[in-house]
């Protein structure tokens, strides 16, 4: 399974951006996915995930009311839309794939993206 994602760039404080990653694999359905951040100095943080069916949806407590992840099991796609971006969301963004159980920690997901970098400055 390969994941790509897309979408980073530098943004102001208050503005958007939408993530995508694109999974080549013919069982994308198959795969409960993910969103982690990376920041220099920190611990890799969950931000958001989605189930198979995209029916039940879960964020970290610091991007809920702001961020929403989506799949298109059709596109094999899963997207983050940021809105209200503040500084502390700056990082590298990746996108994870698993199917054992994933959780918060990152354990479970046996695949990663190569990470998209957002910047939110002013």
């Amino acid at each position: 399974v390969q994941l790509q994602a897309s979408g980073g760039g530098s943004v102001q404080p208050g503005g958007s951006l939408r993530l995508s990653c694109e999974a080549s694999v013919r069982t994308f359905s198959t795969y409960i996915m993910g969103w982690f951040r990376q920041t220099p100095g920190k611990e890799r943080e969950f931000i958001a995930s989605i189930s198979r069916g995209g029916g039940v949806t879960d964020y970290a407590d610091s991007v809920k009311g702001r961020f929403t992840i989506s799949r298109d099991n059709a596109k094999n796609t899963v997207n983050l839309q940021m809105n209200s971006l503040k500084p502390e969301d700056t990082g590298v963004y990746y996108c994870a794939a698993g199917t054992n159980y994933p959780d918060p920690t990152g354990r479970g997901y046996e695949y990663w993206g190569q990470g998209t970098l957002v910047t939110v400055s002013s």
